[in-house]
Parts: C-alpha cells; sequence; structure tokens
C-alpha cells in the first residue's frame, strides 16, 4: 500500500509490551504512516509518553482477566465492554485502518473492536510460551506476529509471521563504555555488573544481588531496584563503595554500555534488548510470571550458550560469582557468550511488522 495508514498500536501495561510498541510506531512514522498508541494508566505508561512525546496517545483502561469461575469474572466483563466501547470511539475518531496489540489483555479490547469495524487486525507476541491473552485474541487476527519462532506451535488456527520482536531506537546506538559511565556516575577502573528485575517482580532477586555484591569488592554492581524497592535496597546495600542502586532508569542505553555482564528477568523484550547489544547474562525467571513463561523464554537462549539459567531458588552468592568471574571477566567465554547472543538478535523487527500490516 502506497498511501498513508492510520495505525492503532496497543502496548500499554508493561514495558515488555509497551516499548516494542513504541518502536513499531517509531518505524511507521518514518515511513509516512500515522501510528497512535494505547496505552493503560499506569506509571510506566505516563513515563513513556512524557518521554516520547513526539509520539502521539490515548490511554484507556487496562484489564486483566481473572480465573473463569471466579467471583471477579462479571467485573471483569463489564470493564471489558466500557473498555470496547471506548476503543470503537477511539478507532472512529482516529479513522483508523488498521490494529496491532503488542500483548496482554490491553490489546484484546481494540482488536475485538477493529474486527467487528471491519478493519485488519494483528496481534504479537514475544514469548516462547504465548500468554492465553493472545491466544485468545489472535482469533479475531488477521495475522499473528511472533517473537520467536517456537511460538507458533501455539496457534494452529491462525496464520503466523516470525517478525522478531522491536527494540526501541536508542538502543541500537549504544555509547562508548566510558562515556556511558560517566554519564550515570559510576567507576571506569572496575568490571560492572547490571542487575535489572524488569517491571514484574524484583524484591528477592535484589536481596540476592545486593548480598552477593557486598562479598565481591572487586567487581561494581548497578541494581535498577525499581522504585517500590529503591529504600529497602539502598538500606540493604547499607553504603558500600561498589554498589549503586537506583529505583528507575530513564537511560538503560547507557546502562547496558556501561556494563560487562547483566543479571536480569527472562522477559521476553529483555531478552531482546540483551540479544541486540550482545551482553553475557544470568537470567533469572521471574518464578510467579504467567504459566512460568519466561523460563521457557530462558531455555531458548541457554539452548544456544547466549545465557545462563538458575531458578530463583537456586541462586547463591557462590552462583552469581562464578557467573561473574569464570564467564565476565574471562575474556574468551565472555566473548563467546557474546558472540551466541547477539545471534539471536533480529534487529530488523520493527521493519518486518511495519512490512506485514503495510503490505497486506
Amino acid at each position: 500500500m502506497s498511501s498513508a495508514l492510520n495505525v492503532i498500536i496497543a502496548c500499554g501495561g508493561t514495558g515488555g509490551h509497551l516499548f516494542p510498541g513504541i518502536a513499531v510506531a517509531q518505524q511507521l512514522r518514518s515511513m509516512g504512516h500515522h501510528p497512535v498508541l494505547l496505552i493503560s494508566q499506569k506509571e510506566v505508561d505516563a513515563e513513556a509518553s512524557r518521554k516520547y512525546g513526539d509520539l502521539e496517545f490515548h490511554t484507556m483502561q487496562a484489564i486483566a482477566k481473572p480465573p473463569t469461575l471466579s467471583p471477579r469474572m462479571p467485573g471483569f466483563l463489564w470493564k471489558l465492554l466500557r473498555s470496547y466501547l471506548t476503543c470503537r470511539n477511539i478507532l472512529r475518531q482516529e479513522r483508523a485502518d488498521v490494529v496491532i496489540g503488542m500483548g496482554g489483555f490491553t490489546s484484546l479490547p481494540p482488536i475485538l473492536a477493529a474486527h467487528h469495524m471491519g478493519l485488519r487486525t494483528y496481534v504479537h507476541d514475544s514469548n516462547a510460551l504465548p500468554g492465553k491473552s493472545n491466544r485468545m485474541t489472535a482469533r479475531w487476527c488477521t495475522a499473528v506476529m511472533l517473537g520467536l519462532k517456537e511460538a507458533g506451535k501455539y496457534f494452529p488456527g491462525s496464520r503466523c509471521i516470525v517478525t522478531g520482536t522491536p527494540v526501541r531506537e536508542e538502543l541500537l546506538r549504544l555509547p562508548s563504555q566510558a562515556e556511558a559511565r560517566e554519564r550515570l556516575g559510576l567507576p571506569q577502573d572496575k568490571p560492572l555488573i547490571l542487575v535489572t528485575g524488569g517491571s514484574q517482580g524484583a524484591r528477592n532477586l535484589n536481596t540476592m544481588l545486593i548480598e552477593a555484591a557486598k562479598a565481591d569488592p572487586t567487581v561494581h554492581y548497578l541494581v535498577i531496584a525499581g522504585r517500590q524497592d529503591y529504600e529497602r535496597v539502598s538500606q540493604l546495600a547499607d553504603g558500600a563503595a561498589n554498589i549503586s542502586v537506583i529505583g528507575f532508569c530513564s537511560d538503560m542505553p547507557a546502562a547496558y554500555a556501561a556494563a560487562d555482564g547483566v543479571i536480569a528477568r527472562s522477559g521476553a523484550s529483555t531478552l531482546t534488548e540483551l540479544s541486540v547489544i550482545g551482553k553475557a547474562t544470568l537470567l533469572v525467571p521471574f518464578p510467579f510470571a504467567a504459566d512460568d513463561h519466561q523460563t521457557f523464554n530462558a531455555r531458548v537462549f541457554t539452548a544456544t550458550g547466549a545465557a545462563v539459567m538458575y531458578q530463583q531458588s537456586e541462586l547463591t552468592s557462590d552462583k552469581v560469582h562464578q557467573f561473574v568471574h569464570a564467564t565476565v571477566m574471562n575474556p574468551d567465554e565472555r566473548e563467546k557468550m557474546e558472540a551466541a547472543m547477539r545471534a539471536m538478535a533480529r534487529t530488523d523487527a520493527p521493519q518486518a511488522i511495519a512490512a506485514a500490516i503495510t503490505q497486506a
């Protein structure tokens, strides 16, 4: 299609949905199309709308489906109906041509509304084990886009397109390590490990890594604790000279560039970012993720040697130190893991998704 399209991108609720949606919007806009992002009322979405002020955002109520027999189901259905009607109004207002959801139940109301309005609809799933919401939403979609080919078997009745998962443009242009450390106020003369728990939960991971860092003074640890856990983690660090604790990082390109290695959860968006930048990584799946999908994600990466994985219940200070000193600080082992991680990357995901949407 050569004419400009009005594309609605439903991507709110978590960073794993939001930031890939922003990357798709940036790509579509560069091609002359008009993207509009549907986000939730959560703070992570509000921050993004402020940071990416050149993009257009609408907010909608984010709803999560309770268990089918839950007494909360009538309330969920009422909220779903209200969100559906809100989305119909937004689609009419924006004269939408296409709707794509980046995953989760925030995607369901706009895709359902678009389907009933006769528009083309797509959903993107970035995990190796797709969520139930995406499997449900797929029945009203023109096609399903996949971050990992392993997810295709969970959409037997759908046309699937493997696109990879998009990353934001700024992660493709990292600063030098020295510049990044200067920007973040980090030491230049020590190996540095970035610890990031993602948006789903990091309290136990933070505790373990602070204990490991205190016992490893030759290495500096940058811990992105999350706003809710910042005060507690700062108190645990107790002013240790080799630990920097921040609640939120608005400059992730610098945080990644500053690090020699990373310890992280295994959300799909995080894994995509790590593969694009090529960092030696220890993965600790969030144990309460839906259907344990973070473990499925991590296994895809460990199978190629791109990362090592420990379940949260297995992680000890000794295992952290082994990863840091035997892999990150061992040039040969680190280079092998970085190469395997980069081999997992697909840097053209925004272009692939935009092409699928605009060339249909």
